[in-house]
């Protein structure tokens, strides 16, 4: 056959698939809106670039590789946050939301380019084991690690639990390595930790928002309350750099400081339609598939509703982490510190789709108790206070595609701050000069919050400790847009 015949047989195939089923799509869409039709002139477009990779590009390229980045493309092009999941990508994200995987239950890094542990996980495979903070693991199996990224670690110490794998150690007071077998089990992440910071005052940092967060952040509390002779003076709640994570959790987050019943965050999707409001009540914070479970805020110390509150916030705090900031602000629970947040203001749904993918689509955006939108906009904090890590803040306003916002809020962009930035700088040439083993111990205590080490932290703290300066700084935010505004109208008054 020649090639013009094969182009023309291929391009009735490709569009005679596309017709069927984006007619199917536009039947489904006439009955949303009757001026959606069939875009005839764009699927014959798209078969004809098909049709001329087919023949005429230098290697035969599968067609399921097209179809598939045809589709990636489509949904890509949508918003910075929509994205067509293969089965791989759509399993990685059900394991990230659930805080569960097959492995050992350690965390890694690099150590004089090598692969270090940093600390087993309690009561995990690789703790029982006898995994220590400080090993180094030379082989997974019989492969070396030399040169390996972690990110490569990783995967190869992940898989189906009750499978088996092997690592050699070496360790600082062995002479010779050490080879341990390790059965991979279901690992538990906690995305919740916490500490007495001193006599009275607790901190909690919520890293991302998965199914359990709100049990963790319960059993948490109940802890520190229990470490303090039950009672507390004051409590940080921790939330920079989450990225967020299910919308379910930041409900339940929220409610564990607010009265049952208020208003969390509500949802609006295309031109207003499907408005969901939810509130501080276990229907909205408890999974569907675990409503009928006992309801974990029922454990929660009476007095946790009204304790002094203030919550850390920075430009890596997005989505979820800011349904729980703007509900906390707007019912002037807590005082926010810190620097504005990233401003992603809508919500995603995973659809499963018949092969085993899935697609991550924008389908609302949603509003504070006080009708805010947040959209490339951001938690503006009560107090502002600036940190070295502040040094360049990345924003939803700088990713190419992004949403407006729809009130026309104006939108925050990332920024260099050359104050934060030259104090970096400083942390880096000192960390330069720092032999391994401190670079080490840096690494293992970085999750050990200390106000001494933390000037965030630190602002944070004081404020809880003055309850004048407490009391005056609840809403600040708010009063001075308020304040901004009246003097923008006094002036144009003047004129």
């Amino acid at each position: 056959m020649s090639k013009k015949g094969t182009f023309k047989k291929l391009s009735l195939c490709v569009l005679c698939a596309l017709g069927g089923a984006m007619s199917a799509i536009s039947l489904q869409s006439f009955a949303d809106s009757q001026d959606d039709a069939l875009p005839v002139q764009e699927v014959r477009n798209f078969v004809e670039v098909y049709g001329q990779i087919k023949a005429n590009y230098y290697q035969d390229t599968k067609d399921d590789k097209l179809i598939n980045e045809a589709v990636k493309g489509m949904v890509s092009g949508l918003d910075p946050h929509s994205e067509y999941l293969t089965p791989k990508d759509f399993e990685d994200l059900k394991e990230h939301t659930s805080g569960e995987f097959g492995g050992l239950g350690m965390e890694i890094g690099k150590r004089n380019n090598a692969i270090v542990v940093i600390a087993p996980i309690e009561d995990t495979p690789a703790d029982r084991a006898g995994v220590k903070s400080g090993d180094y693991i030379i082989k997974i199996n019989d492969e070396s690690t030399r040169g390996m990224s972690t990110a490569a670690a990783v995967k190869r110490m992940r898989g189906k639990p009750g499978t088996a794998i092997d690592l050699t150690l070496t360790r600082k007071d062995s002479s010779t390595p050490i080879q341990v077998h390790i059965v991979r089990a279901m690992i538990k992440v906690k995305s919740v930790r916490s500490k007495l910071l001193e006599d009275g005052y607790g901190y909690v940092k919520v890293s991302n928002f998965q199914e359990r967060t709100t049990e963790d952040l319960v059993s948490h509390i109940n802890e520190l309350y229990k470490k303090n002779n039950g009672q507390l003076k004051g409590l940080v709640l921790d939330l920079r750099d989450d990225p967020g994570g299910l919308l379910t959790q930041a409900v339940g987050v929220s409610a564990v400081f607010l009265p049952q019943g208020k208003t969390v965050v509500s949802t609006r999707g295309r031109d207003g339609r499907n408005a969901v409001s939810y509130k501080a009540e276990k229907k909205d914070y408890m999974p569907a598939k675990r409503v009928a479970s006992a309801d974990p805020l029922a454990k929660l110390p009476a007095g946790i509703k009204e304790v002094p509150l203030t919550v850390l916030i920075n430009s890596g705090s997005a989505s979820a982490s800011e349904i729980v900031a703007g509900a906390l602000q707007d019912h002037k629970r807590a005082v926010m510190v810190g620097v504005q947040s990233f401003g992603k203001g809508s919500v995603q749904t995973v659809i499963p789709l018949s092969n085993g993918s899935g697609v991550k689509l924008t389908v609302s955006l949603y509003y504070t108790p006080n009708d805010r939108s947040i959209q490339a906009h951001g938690i503006v904090p009560d107090i502002e206070f600036k940190s070295e890590d502040d040094a360049y803040q990345m924003r939803e306003a700088d990713l190419s595609g992004h949403l407006d916002n729809p009130f026309g809020e104006k939108e925050t962009k990332g920024k260099i701050d050359a104050d934060a930035a030259a104090k970096k700088q400083e942390t880096v040439q000192a960390a330069k000069a720092k032999s391994e083993d401190e670079k080490f111990d840096d690494m293992v205590n970085r999750r050990d919050p200390n106000p001494a080490k933390d000037e965030q932290l630190k602002k944070a703290l004081d404020l809880l400790k003055d309850s004048t300066e407490y009391q005056k700084s609840i809403g600040l935010a708010a009063k001075e847009k308020r304040d901004t505004k009246k003097v923008v109208s006094d002036e144009d008054g003047v004129e």
